[in-house]
């Protein structure tokens, strides 16, 4: 007598499709996952790249070649490096748990503070640039014999506070580089291709920061500029006497 043909349940049925579309789906987000992942890989190698290479410009502290002009306001010629430290932040995506961001912020200084004697109406405008610099400053005024208030005093510390930030788009998977204050009081974002932040650009951004060269900034297009705006109004500074 012959064997009954065995006939699946209906449930096996649906497992044997769930398991094939699941392989197959499984294959399809596999070089996704792998492209996520190095570009994970690579932002943590330049986490660890840069945390050893500010521990090292905080002992040599450097004179940084740059100029940080405030328009008429005041200048800042060749800050010497101070401190710096990197930091990072991880997120879930996509079932991955993967950088959000790695961004370095560092400081430059001078040893004299500045001294800014301005007429009284232009204090305001003044002190409306110095923080939007973040550049810390002391006002007081200076008064006549009958006590009317003749001139704005400012005493402005020479610190100016840069960072950059490396921040993943893992949906377009591509990084972009805020750099805000590297070189002037100024912010520019640069878009890179994960493989392009390699070593050789993050010894190219180091040589920017200390304004030995700027070849960081032709390694990527760019992808946004954004520049502080100068008052319309002029500021007539005093000088000091």
């Amino acid at each position: 007598m012959p064997e009954p043909i065995y006939k699946p349940t209906l449930l096996e049925r649906l497992r044997e499709q769930s398991d094939a579309l699941r392989g197959q789906d499984t294959a399809k987000r596999r070089p996704v996952e792998e492209a996520l992942s190095d570009i994970d890989r690579r932002l943590w190698r330049s986490f660890k790249w840069l945390d050893e290479a500010l521990g090292h410009l905080e002992v040599i502290r450097p004179q940084v070649a740059h100029v940080f002009g405030l328009g008429s306001v005041l200048t800042i010629t060749s800050p010497r490096y101070e401190q710096g430290f990197v930091s990072y932040r991880r997120k879930a995506y996509g079932g991955l748990e993967l950088l959000e961001h790695v961004e370095v912020f560092y400081r430059m200084t001078q040893d004299k503070p500045i001294v800014l004697k301005v007429q009284p109406g232009a204090a305001v405008g003044i002190e409306e640039r110095l923080r939007g610099a973040h550049l810390p400053y002391h006002y007081q005024t200076e008064q006549d014999e009958a006590r009317v208030v003749r001139y704005g005093i400012f005493t402005v510390t020479p610190a100016v506070t840069a960072s950059v930030k490396f921040a993943p788009d893992y949906r377009r998977q591509v990084i972009q580089v805020t750099l805000r204050n590297v070189d002037r009081f100024e912010s520019v974002i640069l878009e890179f291709t994960p493989e392009k932040l390699d070593e050789a650009a993050l010894e190219d951004l180091i040589r920017f920061i200390l304004g030995e060269a700027n070849a960081f900034l032709r390694r990527a297009p760019l992808a946004g500029l954004g520049r502080r705006k100068a008052p319309e109004d002029s500021v007539e500074i005093q000088p000091v006497p």
